[in-house]
């Protein structure tokens, strides 16, 4: 009889907590690791990790799986990039509670405000729950390839309570918000890892009205989060346009005070956002130093779309002549894009802005033509591009329009051509300012949005970015010693960070009794893939999706998930239920 089920030999071990990478082995045994460094004794089956190095799996603590775990076991694109840990449910959007009177609204939300196909979340989920641990329940049902763990969204509570009142200004009654207080403590009682809202205008329903959330009051939210207080554990998420009058940080300060559970929020660059980035860090920081716990999920690129002809969104259109063919096939539309005359007659137009809401008309115009902000999406794209990488640029030396050389640029590729438009975090054309965020104890990496915006952008990608372009291939810095970030620093950001401030304190590090959750990663061959975009969502939804090179393999609970990037179908992984913590006892040697 083997001693252990699985060895990792010959590696180099980057362990998750920041300390220097060491070579040696890892033995797993009923899904724990068992021992770290020369391991002596037999296994099942051994794997060779010579030259490559071995890591804990990557905990993804901001997607939006909320649909897709209910009927996806293989939970990709994120479980391709080494996530073994995902957490969804944010941004106040999710489908518990839910009346049954609710679902199509609940869909509408999701669809407007992550891009997620209403469709394919119509024809995909069962809905066989109403309240929020029933929810948990049907996440139970499903083995995958990785953990879940979700937040109790604030969009779907204020639906249950304010049923047909739920509209944009509406203000709950004490009575409304002692409600939401009960679910959210019965939702985190049952398992929940926290409570998310949202409170920005770039996040809309369907039907373009503001998410539930964005109008509410400190009342109500410090309401919501003393009933997590209750409870004992808990974060509380938020994605807000940080208007000075919300004072948001006050709130949040206040809250996370209070009740002693730390509050996060999206910390971006934006023209969203009344409070610069380096004011919102500063008075996060001013709050903590008055004994608050208030993080900043920071993201790793600029945050933006990749516009395609398919995608959901692209430069063309608000034209007329592309809303003439917007509804038909893609061959029937790929014929016309390719039809010279047609061509001429949609560059000759002007964009239609007479529908466009007023809130994001700016955004929308950069979209239809901010030629200097746009970037051609080339076979080995760099994600923090240049000027004269610039549609803008690039037309200049072509002698021709941005218009154009952006018509020309979709159509590559048999109409499948790409164009990256960094809207946040991009504000100065580098990444810069990241480079001290990521150092600091009061920051997380963040921001993924695995599972979401599916039609615009692919950023679960996030984990292999990290590595490719920060810690090995980085070539623009404010300093060319130190515009990087070490190996062993970049995984404790991916893994024990992330982790600990959800309290999963059973993963993310390489040690006897933490979960076997394991990468062995070929840096030498790391790259990110082109991105693509997959019709293969329930009913046919779109997503773009985007592989990488250089996974050997992926390792959840002791199980082999992933080899060289492909599913084994193995499905080890299942739902997390509240804080974890490990037990680090010699009956785990």
């Amino acid at each position: 009889m083997p001693a252990f089920d699985l060895i990792i030999r010959n590696g180099t071990i980057v362990d998750g907590t920041g300390d220097p990478r060491f070579a040696g082995d890892v033995a797993i045994k009923d899904g724990l690791i068992v021992q770290v460094g020369e391991v002596r004794g037999d296994a099942a089956e051994e794997i060779d990790a010579a030259g490559k190095i071995v890591t804990p799996g990557f905990v993804d603590i901001h997607t939006h799986y909320d649909g897709q775990a209910t009927w996806d076991q293989e939970m990709a694109p994120s479980s391709w990039h080494g996530v073994t840990t995902v957490v969804m449910g944010n941004c106040g959007v999710g489908f518990a509670p839910a009346h049954p009177d609710r679902h199509n609204w609940l869909i509408g939300l999701m669809e407007g405000v992550e891009d997620i196909p209403g469709t394919a979340l119509a024809e995909g989920m069962k809905w066989d729950w109403e309240t929020f641990p029933e929810y948990l329940d049907a996440l139970e049902k499903l083995p995958r390839t990785v953990d879940v763990g979700t937040h109790v969204p604030h969009g779907a509570v204020r639906a249950y309570v304010l049923g047909d009142r739920e509209r944009p200004g509406a203000v709950p009654t004490a009575d409304d918000i002692e409600a939401m207080g009960k679910i959210v403590e019965e939702g985190v009682r049952a398992g929940a890892l926290g409570f998310s809202t949202s409170r920005t205008v770039l996040h809309r329903s369907i039907d373009g009205e503001v998410v539930p959330g964005t109008t509410a009051t400190a009342e109500e939210l410090i309401g919501i989060g003393r009933a997590m207080g209750r409870a004992g554990h808990g974060v509380f998420e938020m994605a807000s346009d940080m208007m000075r009058e919300w004072d948001e940080f006050g709130w949040m300060g206040q809250l996370s005070r209070e009740t002693g559970l730390p509050v996060t929020f999206a910390a971006l660059q934006s023209i969203a956002k009344e409070l610069p980035l380096e004011e919102q860090i500063a008075s996060m920081r001013a709050e903590n130093d008055n004994g608050a716990n208030i993080i900043a999920q920071i993201a790793l690129r600029g945050n933006g779309i990749v516009m395609a002809w398919q995608g959901t969104v692209h430069p063309f259109r608000l034209r007329p002549s592309w809303q003439a063919i917007a509804d038909l096939p893609w061959d029937e539309q790929k014929a016309r894009l390719l039809d010279p005359a047609f061509k001429k007659q949609l560059l000759s137009e002007e964009n239609d802005f007479s529908e466009v809401n007023r809130d994001i008309i700016g955004l929308i115009m950069v979209v239809c033509g901010g030629w200097a902000m746009q970037y051609e999406m080339d076979p080995d794209f760099d994600y923090e591009p240049q000027a004269d990488e610039s549609i803008a640029a690039r037309a200049a030396a072509a002698g021709m329009s941005g218009d154009e050389y952006a018509y020309d640029l979709l159509c590559r590729d048999d109409g499948k051509g790409f164009i990256y438009l960094p809207i946040l975090n991009y504000a100065q054309g580098n990444l810069d300012f990241l480079e001290d965020l990521q150092n600091a104890d009061d920051t997380v990496n963040s921001l993924s949005d695995g599972g979401a915006h599916c039609g615009t952008i692919c950023d679960a990608a996030s984990p292999t970015f990290m590595l490719q372009h920060w810690v090995r291939d980085r070539k623009r810095a404010r300093d060319r010693q130190n515009g990087r970030i070490s190996l062993e620093h970049a995984i404790k950001r991916q893994c024990q960070d992330t982790a600990r401030l959800y309290g999963l304190n059973d993963r993310g590090v390489l040690a006897p009794g933490y979960l076997a959750d394991l990468n062995v990663i070929d840096m030498d061959r790391l790259k990110l893939g082109k991105p693509w975009l997959a019709f293969d969502l329930p009913a046919g939804g779109k997503r773009l999706l985007q592989k990488a090179e250089g996974y050997f393999c992926t390792i959840k609970n002791g199980k082999v998930t992933f080899r060289e990037g492909e599913w084994t179908g193995e499905t080890p992984g299942g739902l997390i239920r509240g804080p974890q913590r490990v037990e680090l006892a010699e009956a785990a040697e």
